[in-house]
């Protein structure tokens, strides 16, 4: 059953290795193209957020040299997250649950789209993969958590007497 779990993360994980590796070989000098699709979404996110909340973000053209520092941190957290995942760490859930809920709802932007438009139905299949994602890795936290930890058993003191 060990093997069968660890085989599991493996091919859960991959999802996020091959991402991230994906994302660090197109890398280049600024960001390669996650850099160049981040840039747009990122900035009707910040928009959207502004509107609904009142909150400020800082303009995405103010710092757009930055953006591949937001390309580079994803790519360590799925890296890194992964692996720790694979070897059934919860940090490595936890990172990957922070990288989901960060990038989910600004790269599957499908609520800026009306329902007729066929970037609507594409953006919200995404958004729904990203959505199990995010629920499988709260399962495996949750499972995690609530399995006993294994106590060693102390050697049963010898009687003088």
């Amino acid at each position: 059953m060990a093997f069968v779990s660890f085989l599991g993360r493996v091919l859960f994980a991959s999802v996020f290795i091959l991402s991230a590796w994906q994302e660090f070989n197109e890398f280049g000098v600024d960001g390669g193209p996650a850099a160049e699709s981040l840039t747009p979404k990122f900035n009707v996110f910040s928009k959207h957020l502004s509107v609904q909340t009142g909150l400020q973000v800082p303009d995405i053209e103010s710092f757009y040299s930055q953006i591949k520092f937001l390309v580079v941190a994803a790519i360590a957290m799925k890296g890194l997250g992964s692996l720790l995942f694979i070897f059934g760490s919860s940090l490595g859930a936890f990172l990957l649950l922070l990288h989901q809920a960060i990038a989910t709802p600004i790269l599957y932007d499908f609520y800026n789209y009306d329902v007729d438009k066929k970037e609507y139905a594409q953006l919200f299949v995404k958004f729904s993969q990203s959505l199990s994602l995010l629920g499988a890795l709260l399962f495996f936290i949750g499972m995690k958590n609530s399995m006993p930890r294994r106590l060693k058993k102390k050697a049963p003191k010898t009687k003088t007497g």
